[in-house]
């Protein structure tokens, strides 16, 4: 029965491990109000002008702005829109010649979650009993970068609203919306949390050289 439970958390957890890392997590939409644009359009046009012709080309336009009704336009503009996946944000991290930076963000949140797990489910299968001991060793090394993969994670957030408010100032408002892929990852982490205590619990016997017990782990 033991068994049986481990196993199925093991599971469900590399079950919610794949849409967590290939579905979008977090989407950003940047949007442009289009008075401030044609505002905007106007000052970047006369300042390119010399001192001397400024006020005059800046009091034409205003004429004409008035003219055809810009100085009363509403609504706004979507100027920016990026939705992405972990793997879309290593895949673009890596495009952008980031390699380092892309190896270790796929290392933490894709391969070091998928291995774990595995090792665990191994842990529960009874014909691996023999192995037993040089796997947990190896869980144990891995638990040492345990919660890595959630701190990748906010710093891919982070990272996705920098680049949506970059060079645009105060100008671009933002929205951001968490998308199923945050979710997923979110039930990853809980169940992946949920399945190391139940094979602590019940599959690895506590000795002294044993760190897997002592190690803040999912």
């Amino acid at each position: 029965m033991k068994s049986l439970v481990s196993i199925s958390v093991i599971i469900l957890s590399l079950a919610l491990l794949f849409p967590g890392v290939t579905q979008p997590i977090l989407t950003i939409q940047g949007s442009i109000e289009k008075a401030e644009l044609v505002e905007t359009g106007v000052n970047m046009f006369t300042e390119s002008l010399s001192e001397s012709s400024r006020d005059n080309a800046r009091s034409m336009m205003q004429m004409a702005i008035n003219m055809f009704g810009f100085d009363s336009i509403e609504g706004e503009v979507e100027v920016f829109y990026k939705t992405r996946s972990i793997l879309d944000t290593i895949n673009e991290l890596y495009q952008s010649n980031n390699v380092i930076v892309a190896g270790l963000v796929g290392l933490f949140s894709v391969v070091f979650p998928a291995l774990k797990l595995l090792l665990m489910l191994v842990i529960c299968l009874p014909w691996f009993s023999q192995k037993k001991q040089g796997v947990i060793k190896v869980i144990s090394a891995i638990g040492k970068w345990s919660m890595a993969d959630v701190f990748v994670v906010a710093l891919i957030i982070v990272y996705m609203a920098g680049n949506a408010s970059a060079g645009m100032g105060e100008l671009l408002k933002t929205t951001a919306q968490f998308e199923s892929g945050f979710y997923f990852f979110s039930a990853y982490c809980v169940f992946s949390i949920a399945s190391h205590w139940i094979v602590s619990r019940y599959f690895i016997k506590p000795s002294p050289n044993s760190t897997l017990n002592s190690e803040p782990s999912k």
